[in-house]
């Protein structure tokens, strides 16, 4: 990562330096997919208005199989390959679904738990799903979608943690893997022996967080088509017989990436706080331009956007169970923010997630394609693992901006917070340890005059008494020695309810009373705010 790249995501983490305990950037959710290029690539008839499955056809020519015999010969090599995949699980580990929407990571998860199982197979999970496959037309085999049956395989892998792969068992036998990098990190501190405590999907809190994020650096080491070839020849045993006169390897793609930056705080209330403060600055201050900066794409000087674009940007927000979601869209990928976890021992605001589902918006500083290693300049990001380490460059710039834009986030005390204490009832001990209830102030009510006379510019360096407040809230003197107790007494009962509500306290071995810190922030806030007229608050909202 460049380094003004790192400073713009330290603008975030120097601001809140004293609440946070780490921050953490790596891969959450990763699907991969492989796909047998030669047996996919075809060619467009104009004549028939369709899609000719140019390398089906030759895979039949080499293996002599006749088209008429194709529905007969691709059934075959299907059960084959059913029958090998589900020989390593017991007949208890297989499950068929009739519903395909069927939440199959739940339904695995759930196996996993009555099972007890820590480490393996977990179960397999049968279903029909639409599928791109080949089919046999006239004179031709053409590229269509139907149901195609598909295998998915749940694990607990030894490196990996928790994933899942599916194999279509049907020509032209697309898989798909999906994994998890918060799991693979605990897997990864596990065998170095660092403490960690996981909740769900993040850790809320960790030992060491400059190692632990080396480890999730490793991860992007990692040979990827020698990992996932593996996964590929566990999914289809028979792979090498059915393409042993046609051979054919998989060509892997990164699907979907979610790569995401988990900012762990040590004190749960402060980023209760801070949340709605975020979600508020991050729905009103940003615009449309600051969506396209997120993902690195140039705006006009003026700040406009370009009148060439044609992409779709869009802002939403969302409530969940945990809190709420802010997300940015555009074209297809998204960067979004939420709180992720609250514990006793840390909470998680995931400051930042960028999701990439197409490449078309960003550019990486390579040779072309079959071209010579030397010729290197800014082209398409692929899609495919070749480039899965610069996507996650991509990714974090995404992060860090989105991280800097939340930093210039108004979080001084609010009105509501500095007030909301001292409107409600308290407990006033006196020296003798008795407890008496005290009702809550009405700062813009009957408790206004109060405030100011405490407030007065005369009590700043004595202080004030008992009869000085007297000259302020009463007209006149008092008329009679009972009238002047009783105006005492009042102002004594008035006295204890600012000092219950800790607004001032008392001059050691006087009859004197300062305004306490606390106390003067809060009278010459509520002051003010009664001061303001509509006219000018509307334009302070306007300006912010």
């Amino acid at each position: 990562m460049q380094q003004h790249e790192e400073n713009a995501m330290q603008q975030f983490i120097e601001k809140y330096r004293d609440e946070i305990r780490g921050v953490l950037s790596g891969f959450d959710r990763l699907v991969l997919r492989g796909s047998l290029r030669r047996l996919n690539y075809g060619r467009y008839d104009k004549v028939l208005q369709k899609l000719i499955a140019t390398g089906m056809e030759q895979y039949l020519w080499t293996n002599k199989v006749l088209f008429k015999d194709y529905a007969a010969h691709v059934k075959g090599v299907s059960e084959r390959l059913k029958r090998e995949s589900l020989r390593s699980f017991d007949k208890e580990q297989i499950i068929f679904l009739r519903n395909p929407a069927t939440d199959k990571e739940e339904l695995a998860r759930k196996v996993a738990l009555e099972r007890k199982i820590s480490s393996g197979l977990v179960c397999a999970i049968s279903s029909l799903e639409p599928s791109p496959t080949f089919e046999h037309q006239g004179i031709h085999i053409i590229r269509r979608v139907r149901p195609c049956h598909v295998l998915y395989q749940y694990r607990i892998h030894p490196q990996m943690g928790w994933m899942y792969a599916r194999m279509q068992t049907w020509f032209p036998f697309n898989i798909q893997v999906g994994l998890n990098g918060r799991e693979w990190l605990s897997r990864q501190m596990d065998e170095l022996g660092l403490q960690y405590r996981q909740q769900g999907n993040c850790f809320v809190w960790i030992e060491d967080y400059e190692q632990a994020q080396k480890l999730m650096n490793r991860q992007l080491e990692t040979a990827w088509a020698e990992l996932l070839n593996g996964f590929a020849a566990q999914l289809n045993p028979v792979h090498d017989s059915i393409f042993s006169l046609y051979p054919a390897s998989y060509y892997w793609t990164a699907y979907q990436s979610e790569w995401a930056t988990d900012i762990a705080f040590g004190n749960a209330d402060f980023l209760k706080r801070l949340m709605p403060l975020l979600v508020r600055h991050g729905l009103l201050s940003f615009s449309s331009p600051d969506v396209m900066r997120y993902f690195g794409r140039k705006v006009n000087q003026s700040g406009d956007i370009p009148a060439n674009f044609q992409g779709t940007l869009e802002t939403d927000l969302k409530r969940r169970q945990e809190g709420e979601r802010v997300k940015y869209r555009m074209n297809g990928n998204s960067a979004k923010f939420y709180d992720k976890a609250y514990s006793p021992i840390g909470s998680i605001l995931r400051g930042a997630e960028t999701t990439i589902n197409t490449v078309d918006d960003f550019r990486v500083f390579r040779p072309k394609e079959g071209g010579p290693e030397e010729d290197l300049q800014w082209r398409g990001l692929r899609k495919g693992i070749a480039d899965l380490h610069r996507r996650a460059e991509v990714s974090q710039k995404a992060n860090d901006r989105l991280l800097n834009a939340l930093a210039s986030v108004d979080d001084s005390l609010r009105m509501e917070e500095l007030t909301k204490d001292i409107q409600k009832p308290t407990q006033w001990k006196s020296r003798q340890g008795k407890s008496r209830r005290v009702r809550g102030l009405c700062p813009w009510g009957q408790d206004q005059e109060l405030f100011v006379a405490v407030n007065h510019g005369e009590f700043l360096i004595n202080g004030f008494r008992n009869r000085d407040l007297q000259t302020l809230l009463y007209d006149g003197e008092a008329k009679s020695p009972c009238e002047r107790r009783h105006r005492s007494a009042a102002i004594s009962r008035k006295l204890r309810m600012l000092r219950a509500h800790g607004l001032i306290q008392k001059v050691n071995r006087t009859h004197r009373y300062h305004v306490t810190e606390a106390g003067r922030v809060i009278l010459v806030a509520v002051l003010t705010m009664a001061r303001t007229s509509v006219k000018q608050l509307n334009q302070l909202e306007k300006a912010a």
